[in-house]
């Protein structure tokens, strides 16, 4: 059984709250935001990161597996942001589902 810490997704979601709510200039995660492309810019990069992290596992790269995963968690965590789903939303869905 693991009880890896995750608290440190709260924390990053978090930020990426306090950006929404209050925009900070030169903020990447303002950048995404607030971007021209609007949800798109943010689904692009979601996507990019998926592909990085299903190419680390394809080379079994456990550095590369670990660094774009944390980078695929992140544009998730700025799309949930963008979109209005909280992390308490998709913790319930996963506690439905761990039955």
């Amino acid at each position: 059984m693991t009880d890896a810490d995750m608290s440190v997704l709260n924390e990053v979601f978090d930020v990426i709250m306090d950006r929404k709510n209050n925009p900070v200039e030169g903020s990447y995660v303002c950048s995404l935001l607030d971007h021209r492309k609007g949800i798109n810019k943010i689904l692009e990069k979601v996507g990019e990161e998926a592909t990085e992290t299903i190419l680390a596992v394809k080379d079994n790269d456990k550095e590369e597996i670990i660094y774009e995963t944390s980078d695929l968690l992140f544009h998730l965590l700025v799309m949930l942001a963008a979109t209005g789903v909280s992390l308490e939303d998709i913790s319930e869905e996963m506690k439905k589902r761990r039955h």
